[in-house]
């Protein structure tokens, strides 16, 4: 069962969208300088469809993206929660924080509009890094991945 400890309404994590974050608990990948420690306790508020719409619900206006940061411990149930937004909020869009290094086969693409995948790397830095071993993809209609981590760089253009 998916649980979040908090969330917050950003602007960095996915380029050009105000996302609603929510931080999912039970985190399973551990990665070494990790910024959420706390986030790898299995903690929080379970995190379901009538608790995304409650979320969604109050803040639909304000935000152009929900950005399930976590939630590699459960993929499918990230999954199917990303369909409920795409299903009852067209409008708002769907990305997902992995940190594992590759896509889980369980689950399809096109769920989300956007996909980070890779775990945090001290040495090599997050997505504002141009060395940063984490990708950011664009997902299409098709299932077609775009890399947009160059988005996160400084001086980039879109």
């Amino acid at each position: 069962m998916l649980k979040y400890y908090n969330f917050d309404i950003v602007f960095a994590e996915v380029p050009d969208e105000v996302s609603l974050a929510i931080n999912i608990t039970n985190c399973p990948n551990h990665c070494v300088g990790c910024h959420s420690p706390h986030l790898l306790q299995d903690i929080g508020t379970v995190l379901d469809e009538t608790e995304l719409r409650a979320l969604l619900d109050e803040y639909k206006k304000d935000v152009t993206c929900v950005c399930f940061m976590g939630g590699d411990a459960e993929p499918v149930s990230v999954e199917n929660l990303a369909k409920m937004v795409k299903r009852e909020y067209p409008t708002i869009k769907t990305a997902w924080y992995s940190g594992k290094s590759k896509i889980s086969e369980a689950i399809a693409v096109t769920s989300f509009d956007y996909i980070k995948i890779g775990g945090y790397d001290d040495a090599k830095g997050p997505l504002n890094n141009p060395g940063t071993n984490q990708k950011m993809f664009s997902v299409d209609s098709e299932g077609n991945m775009t890399d947009v981590t160059s988005w996160f760089w400084k001086n980039k253009k879109r």
